[in-house]
């Protein structure tokens, strides 16, 4: 079997070829670069396993890349070319925004499993753009789009392989030629599901029926989904269906944040011994910081990590107390969490609408500033390809020792949202920010309940989870304080949106 040209540790050269054999017995051959027509036969399901640091996205990335060379297509949330029998493809998908945007940053072209579950019905001036830097068609002539701007595209896609990245290049948005959404009616061919130990029973099913050749990478030393009882999909997969990557990589060998996730599974650490190597290694790196407050400015952008929403709520109200912002308003650059769509049957394609623009249960999003409309808010969705927009919004801004949550904003319908200082561990699965700050007390709680998941410690699970999600620096924070802010909030951070192509009236706001 061929090998890329990247150094691959046995176990991940082990893996490749599995996967490789897998797709050839679907008709797709990395070995020597070629594909043969689709043809039916039972769905084939394999599980990619590892914990942090053993490869999973290079070899993710290698099988990506090794799918193109042999002619594959890849289907992803900008733009899926017409089915041919003729020709295969494959998508790389992850459960949240977040999760798909780190991947992205590294190189893959991940999108959604709800993008592709629901798909865009386009304009067909896009469709002949997008056909243009996809190498179909001849170079098209656009009124709005100068010669000059189309080459921007093309320079722009052959480098990210984005549709709607090649557009902003070119000054355009794909959003503005999005007409419509419907949810998909033909399976697809293979997929790729990374962040799989987030994934329950249902969108496996759901991914199983849209994906005859379905690949699961996924870390199984992370927390279960909270409705699946300690099970990950994982356990529904025969033992000769899954394999695991065991080795840490030289490039991650002296990297403390790794090195303290992986101390975890030793069975004789207890907390205060995991706490004395956290100090230990904050003497020796500057990556790990035992910090005895949590920092304010990191917040906005990076929630703190809990065990408890007590907790949660608590350095939540701390957190806009610190900034001063009033209870009956926002501050521009405050974060939220998506909890949803409240919206009657009637507004399907407004929901539509708003899950595809990044507005999942669970997406991070940053407060620009209030709508042009009552109940409306401007939103800068954190991860997604086109991320600002204007949405009829529900804020719920929950208070400590009371039930029911203070709303300053609140649309008769729309998105929900609660505010995003803070957030749950679990919640926190799939997403990766360069600074995370861990708050200790919470895990301490939970080393003194005893209490296990899937036969493992619960804090040690937490543990892990928690830690993983810094890509720079870990701050292990160890005392029940808060720090003030260096300045006010600001959103001078946020990407600007590229200006929209002139193809109707301007709606903007959704609902």
């Amino acid at each position: 079997m061929t090998l890329p040209a990247v150094t691959f540790s046995d176990d991940q050269a082990e893996a490749w070829d599995r996967v490789a054999d897998m797709l050839a017995d679907a008709g797709v051959h990395l070995s020597d670069g070629h594909t043969e027509p689709a043809h039916d036969g039972p769905g084939q399901v394999m599980a990619v396993m590892g914990k942090a640091g053993s490869g999973k996205t290079l070899l993710l990335s290698e099988l990506c890349k090794a799918l193109g060379e042999a002619g594959a297509d890849i289907v992803s949330g900008d733009y899926e070319s017409r089915k041919s029998k003729e020709k295969r493809s494959f998508a790389v998908l992850a459960p949240t925004n977040k999760a798909a945007s780190v991947l992205r940053m590294r190189g893959v072209p991940a999108t959604t499993i709800h993008r592709i579950i629901y798909t865009p019905v386009y304009d067909p001036l896009y469709e002949q753009i997008a056909e243009w830097l996809m190498g179909n068609v001849e170079k098209p002539e656009i009124e709005d789009l100068s010669p000059e701007a189309l080459d921007r595209a093309l320079a722009a896609y052959q480098t990210h392989k984005s549709v709607p990245a090649a557009l902003a290049a070119a000054g355009a948005r794909g959003s503005d030629f999005i007409t419509g959404w419907k949810r998909r009616e033909e399976p697809l061919d293979i997929g790729f599901v990374d962040e799989a130990s987030m994934l329950d029973d249902k969108q496996f099913e759901d991914l199983k029926e849209i994906f005859p050749n379905l690949v699961l990478f996924g870390d199984p030393a992370q927390l279960a989904p909270v409705n699946q009882s300690g099970r990950m999909v994982f356990d529904a997969i025969p033992e000769e269906d899954s394999l695991e990557l065991s080795r840490i990589h030289r490039q991650e060998a002296d990297n403390p944040i790794l090195d303290l996730a992986h101390a975890l599974s030793d069975p004789d650490i207890d907390f205060a011994a995991f706490e004395r190597l956290v100090e230990e290694k904050s003497r020796e790196d500057d990556r790990v910081v035992l910090a005895q407050r949590v920092e304010v400015d990191l917040m906005a952008r990076s929630p703190v990590l809990v065990w408890r929403n007590a907790t949660r709520i608590r350095l939540i109200n701390a957190f806009r107390n610190v900034h001063g912002a009033p209870e009956t308003e926002l501050l521009p650059g405050e974060p939220l969490i998506c909890d949803g769509l409240e919206l009657p049957l009637k507004h399907r394609k407004k929901r539509l609408d708003l899950e595809a623009r990044g507005l999942i249960k669970g997406a991070q999003v940053i407060y620009l500033g209030p709508g042009r409309k009552p109940g409306f808010s401007r939103l800068h969705v954190m991860g997604a390809p086109d991320p600002q927009l204007s949405a009829a919004s529900i804020v719920k801004i929950e208070k400590p020792d009371e039930e029911e949550p203070f709303i300053p904003y609140a649309a008769r319908m729309g998105a929900t949202f609660l505010h995003g200082a803070a957030v749950t561990i679990h919640k926190a699965q799939g997403s990766q920010w360069p600074d995370v700050q861990v708050f200790a007390p919470d895990l301490f709680v939970a080393a003194r309940m005893n209490r296990l998941e899937a036969g493992q410690p619960l804090w040690k699970r937490l543990a892990y989870v928690a830690i993983t999600r810094a890509s720079n620096r870990l701050h292990w924070v160890v005392r029940n304080r808060l720090a003030r802010p260096s300045g006010p909030l600001s959103v001078d951070d946020l990407v600007v949106p590229a200006v929209p192509l002139e193809l109707e009236a301007e709606t903007g706001d959704l609902l």
